[in-house]
C-alpha cells in the first residue's frame, strides 16, 4: 500500500511538473530553434512507427506505367519542389525555413516503401508543414506523384528535366504553368490593345480639331474684311 501511494505521488508531481513547464514559457517553440536530441528522437521514432503502421493495408497499384509517371512528374513538379526541391533545384524560401526541414524525397524514397509514401502524401505529418493533400485530391491523383517518387532515386537533373519536358499533357496540374503564361500573353494583348485603340482615338480627336479649328491666317484675314466694311 505504502508503495502504491509513493507511485501516485510521484506521478501526480510528474504531471504538475509537465504542466508548469508547458506554462513557464521556457520551451523555445521557434521554428528557428531545433529540437533538443531527445524530442527529435521521440518525434522520429513515433512518426516512422505511426507511418509503418497505417500504411500496411494501402494497396500498390502499377507504379510503373509510362502514364502515371509523367502525370506525376507535373503534378509533383507543381505541389511538392516548393518545400522538397527536386533534382538540381532548391527549395523555395518557405521550404527552407521549416522545421524540421521537408526530407529529400529521393532519400525517402530510398527508404520507404510506396505504400507509406502514399500514405504520407495523402495524409500529410502533423506539426511538420507536410499538408494532406488527400484533403484535397482523391487517390487516383495522388499515385501519379507516388510513381514519381520511386524514380527519384535514379534521376539527376537532367533526367528530371527531361522526365518533365515529356509530361506536357500529363497529370491533373500540367496545364498551371502554361495557363499562367497565357493569362499573361492574353493580358499584354489586351494592354496593346488598348494602346493601340488610344492612340487612334487620339488621331481621331487631333484630326476632328483640325478640321473644325481655323486656320490663323483665315481668322485673321476675315477680321481685316468686316474692318474694312
Amino acid at each position: 500500500m505504502k508503495i502504491l501511494s509513493t507511485l501516485i505521488v510521484a506521478a501526480a508531481i510528474v504531471v504538475l511538473g509537465v504542466i508548469g513547464f508547458a506554462y513557464s514559457g521556457f520551451y523555445d517553440v521557434s521554428a528557428s530553434a531545433s529540437h533538443n536530441g531527445i524530442v527529435h528522437w521521440l518525434l522520429s521514432i513515433t512518426s516512422d512507427a505511426s507511418i509503418e503502421r497505417h500504411a500496411g493495408a494501402v494497396e500498390v497499384p502499377d507504379l510503373d506505367d509510362e502514364a502515371r509517371v509523367l502525370a506525376g512528374v507535373n503534378d509533383f513538379n507543381s505541389m511538392c519542389i516548393g518545400c522538397h526541391g527536386a533534382p538540381g533545384i532548391d527549395p523555395e524560401a518557405m521550404g527552407q525555413g521549416l522545421n524540421p526541414p521537408a526530407p529529400d524525397l529521393a532519400e525517402s524514397a530510398a527508404d520507404m516503401t510506396p505504400a507509406e509514401l502514399f500514405w504520407v502524401t495523402k495524409h500529410g505529418i502533423r506539426m511538420t508543414g507536410m499538408p494532406a493533400w488527400g484533403v484535397t485530391h482523391d487517390d487516383s491523383s495522388i499515385w501519379p506523384v507516388v510513381a514519381l517518387l520511386t524514380k527519384l532515386p535514379g534521376l539527376d537533373e537532367s533526367g528530371y528535366q527531361g522526365l518533365l519536358a515529356s509530361a506536357e499533357g500529363h497529370g491533373h496540374h500540367t496545364d498551371d504553368s502554361s495557363g499562367s503564361e497565357h493569362s499573361h500573353e492574353e493580358s499584354n494583348e489586351s494592354s496593346a490593345d488598348a494602346t493601340h485603340e488610344h492612340d487612334e482615338s487620339d488621331d481621331h480627336s487631333e484630326t476632328a480639331q483640325s478640321e473644325t479649328m481655323p486656320e490663323v491666317g483665315e481668322e485673321h484675314d476675315h477680321s481685316t474684311h468686316e474692318h474694312n466694311r
